[in-house]
């Protein structure tokens, strides 16, 4: 652990403002009299600090934050850069079982190891014709929940777990989502656009790509709202060694009446509005490179097609059961729930 930015409790702010000058992280760590993290201390507390009547010689002690954001040992770079942005922290310490200081983790150290390259392809292009007359005049991508387009909802979500590399495929409206959008530069993103000129389904567009991809990429409907952890997905992906994968959401339903089992004319069991649960397309897939040699060009193909077209080639595809928050924002009570649901279960 660099000395350079820890303080001990019973010195001089004086002290800590040279600390301060000369460190590149803005802030100071103090520790107690056997080395305990017991706080930290920024410019802005020291100003605070003078503003209540504070002298450069008075303690660290009294004007410290005196419960400094800490992280254990053992995190993943997601988990690092989760906290960071649940807390809005640009650094954070690492701290033993023993409340000791052993490193501190900076936006800027984990940022390269967070990134990930591998391609978006968000699907963007349909009319929305169920959400008329709200998509009459703007295309459901940029629909707002929150006071938020959706599809920037979904950008966020990505970048929040290190991607940044986006194609968005159009086609109604396309000028309104590339004039909101741009080169991505605004969302501190990369995103590049397909041009359908016709419908191409969920995965026709793939093969308007300019570039074939080199790693596995994600492929996801543009109306979706999702607290997914995408990392994982790919993960699963890689170490299962998948073909394509396809995000799945557990989906149940009660039948309103008993159900009867019989052989021939004899009745077996009878049971009583029972629950029926089955697993239905969640619209977020991972497709490995290969997947476009089997996808013709400028042709309309979907999703469930293509993947049945992989299975009778023996290839290995595979489901990922989706467990966080998901909406399908296809319908207009799907977008009115969408409302109430945001500040419940989607911003965390």
């Amino acid at each position: 652990m660099e000395s350079t930015i820890i303080i001990k409790r019973n010195q001089t702010l004086k002290q800590a403002m040279e600390i301060l000058n000369t460190s590149a992280l803005h802030i100071c760590f103090v520790i107690g009299d056997n080395g305990e993290l017991i706080g930290s201390l920024t410019d802005g507390d020291v100003r605070r600090g003078f503003l209540k009547g504070a002298t450069l010689e008075s303690s660290v002690a009294d004007y410290m934050n005196p419960a400094p954001k800490t992280i254990p040992e053992g995190l993943s770079v997601d988990e690092i850069v989760k906290h960071m942005n649940t807390w809005g922290v640009r650094q954070l310490p690492v701290v033993n079982k023993f409340g000791m200081i052993i490193k501190v983790e900076t936006v800027e150290g984990v940022m390269h190891l967070f990134q990930k390259s591998n391609r978006v392809i968000l699907m963007a292009g349909g009319f929305g014709k169920r959400l008329s007359p709200l998509t009459d005049h703007i295309p459901k991508p940029l629909l707002q929940v929150d006071g938020v387009p959706i599809l920037e909802h979904i950008l966020r979500r990505f970048k929040e777990l290190g991607f940044y590399r986006f194609t968005v495929s159009l086609n109604y409206k396309a000028d309104m989502i590339m004039d909101h959008f741009g080169d991505g530069s605004r969302l501190g993103l990369e995103i590049d656009y397909l041009h359908e000129d016709k419908p191409l389904g969920t995965c026709g567009a793939l093969s308007l790509l300019k570039e074939k991809p080199t790693e596995p990429f994600f492929v996801m409907n543009g109306d979706l709202l999702t607290r997914a952890n995408f990392s994982t997905i790919l993960e699963y992906h890689s170490s299962q060694k998948s073909f394509a994968t396809m995000c799945v959401r557990e989906h149940s339903f009660e039948v309103p009446y008993g159900v009867v089992k019989s052989d021939g004319n004899k009745i077996i069991s009878i049971e009583e509005k029972p629950k029926e649960i089955t697993f239905i397309n969640a619209g977020i897939y991972v497709l490995s490179p290969e997947v476009l040699d089997y996808i013709d060009s400028n042709n309309y193909l979907d999703m469930p097609t293509l993947f049945m077209n992989l299975a009778k080639k023996d290839k290995n595809i595979l489901s990922c059961v989706l467990r966080d928050y998901w909406l399908d924002i296809g319908r207009m009570e799907d977008f009115h729930r969408a409302q109430t649901d945001y500040e419940k279960y989607y911003k965390l």
